[in-house]
């Protein structure tokens, strides 16, 4: 991608509403723009991150077995008031009327809607297990709206729902889903900590939160030092360790995921049963697994920043490479440039040059800001001998190489 072609437009200053590290150099960066009041605007360098975090989460929700759907956002009332939560699920929810004057939703979450599409589809034991999950835009009407993508009125979600003929096999795919939450966090290079939570108005009697640790994070976890219990503020009981009695820490998180085992809550009351082996009817055991794909890049910025900008992880970068040209007015420097540029497109690396005819300190500033991991910067002087410098935004390492050893040198850190 050319810089000049790439609708990079970044800021100076953050605007004063914007009160976390992730949230301002979002918008600094360019990643996204603001719409309306918790309402974002991903803007193509955001959208190219929001995408390699999608299908980091494809990848691993595919191999643990779970088959993709995608279900409407717009969900009719029937269907919420078969489970009670069209009234309980109170202001948060968005509720609009067609011109029939029928009520619909839209949807903060898809229980009922994919217990619907299991009560139609399943009616055998050999059906089961069967887990079903969805990359999909959600809705809830945040009484307010803060932290940029970290608390907004419209957000991109994987959730995921397994359905079972018993708790231990509800038990198993909870373990599953467990493992597989571990591995795309690992992958986006975040510090989490797994806590005991609450399930509120989800249901069911177990659930665990996917915490990254940040000093910004709006949520309360308490962490044993002697034995390694960890919770949430509200499922935690006093400053003592139930495990092991000793004081616990205190800390901050961001939550980036939740799973939870709601047993026959969503099941029972719509009627999703399947017939067992010996042909009696049994109600289906469900468990549900969500992740906030969009509040991930904030989470992982808020880990990954410092004084000049964003420090992306090579896994979920805009680009891996940057291409710096100093002075794009000298011709060998613009002929190196150029030819690098079209090598790497040829080698499948992922690369932006910056083409503009900027002061070089704009362009330096610039290139901190958006955080991409490795920079190659192309001096007039260098030139001359066929050198460049390869960056490194991470340690901030610089080192001079040949142009014909650059390749060689590239594949070491990607």
């Amino acid at each position: 991608m050319r810089w000049t072609e790439s609708l990079i437009n970044t800021l100076w200053q953050a605007p004063s509403e914007a009160e976390i590290s992730s949230h301002k150099l979002m918008l600094r960066a360019g990643l996204v723009k603001k719409l309306a009041a918790g309402i974002y605007i991903f803007m193509p360098l955001g959208l190219k991150v929001l995408r390699k975090i999608e299908n980091i989460v494809r990848e691993e929700m595919d191999a643990s077995g779970a088959l993709e759907l995608l279900m409407p956002t717009l969900q009719p009332e029937q269907l919420w008031q078969e489970t009670g939560r069209w009234d309980k699920m109170g202001k948060e929810m968005m509720k609009i009327q067609d011109r029939h004057k029928r009520q619909f939703g839209l949807g903060p979450t898809h229980e009922e809607i994919v217990t619907d599409v299991i009560r139609k589809e399943v009616k055998s034991y050999k059906q089961l297990p069967v887990t079903l999950y969805q990359i999909q835009t959600k809705f809830r009407d945040e009484i307010r709206p803060r932290f940029g993508v970290i608390r907004a009125r419209e957000f991109t979600m994987k959730d995921a729902y397994s359905f079972d003929r018993d708790i231990d096999g509800l038990n198993k795919n909870y373990k599953k889903m467990r493992e597989a939450y571990c591995k795309i966090f690992d992958r986006c290079a975040l510090k989490y900590q797994i806590v005991e939570a609450e399930s509120g108005i989800m249901g069911g009697d177990v659930s665990h939160e996917f915490m990254a640790l940040a000093d910004s994070g709006e949520d309360t976890i308490v962490l044993c030092p002697s034995c390694g219990y960890s919770a949430s503020m509200e499922k935690a009981e006093g400053d003592k360790c139930p495990k092991c009695a000793s004081r616990m820490k205190i800390k901050k998180g961001i939550e980036l995921g939740h799973i939870f085992k709601l047993g026959t809550k969503y099941s029972e009351s719509m009627g999703a049963e399947f017939l067992d082996k010996d042909g009696k009817k049994k109600t289906i055991v469900m468990g549900c697994y969500g992740i906030g794909i969009s509040r991930i890049i904030a989470a992982v910025i808020e880990q990954n920043n410092d004084e000049n900008g964003i420090i992306w992880p090579k896994s979920i970068a805009p680009y891996q490479v940057e291409i710096l040209p100093v002075n794009v007015n000298d011709n060998e420097t613009m002929q190196i440039a150029e030819n690098l540029y079209k090598n790497f497109l040829s080698e499948r690396i992922e690369v932006i040059i910056d083409d503009r005819n900027e002061r070089p300190g704009i362009k330096f500033k610039d290139a901190d800001l958006i955080g991409i991991p490795i920079r190659i910067t192309i001096s007039s002087q260098k030139a001359k001998d066929n050198i460049v410098e390869i960056h490194k935004r991470d340690t901030g390492e610089n080192k001079l190489v040949k142009i014909d050893d650059l390749l060689e040198n590239l594949r070491i850190y990607l």
